[in-house]
């Protein structure tokens, strides 16, 4: 089974392409560090202050991939503050 996490992140304090990475690559490392996902980036590239992520993960257990995709989005919204992430979405692909 796969776990597809779908979200986006305003980043307000981002003051250039620079910044937003820096961030979207402390918080990859992290998440990659801690879970077995696979993170990109998937849309707003060009904008220093939104990104839209994809996190994907594989499972033999649906119930082992919705507590690690509830752990990940805490931790998103932990890091990034709750009213910065929008537009979530959690889809299982057996």
């Amino acid at each position: 089974m796969i776990a597809h996490l779908a979200f986006d992140i305003v980043l307000p304090d981002s003051g250039s392409l620079k910044d937003k990475r820096q961030v979207l690559r402390s918080l990859r490392d992290r998440l990659r560090g801690r879970y077995n996902i696979a993170f990109a980036e998937m849309d707003y590239q060009d904008l220093w202050q939104r990104a839209r992520i994809e996190i994907v993960s594989v499972s033999s257990s649906r119930q082992l991939l919705e507590q690690m995709c509830q752990k990940v989005m805490d931790e998103v919204e932990e890091i990034a503050g709750l009213e910065a992430v929008h537009d979530c979405s959690l889809d299982f692909i057996e």
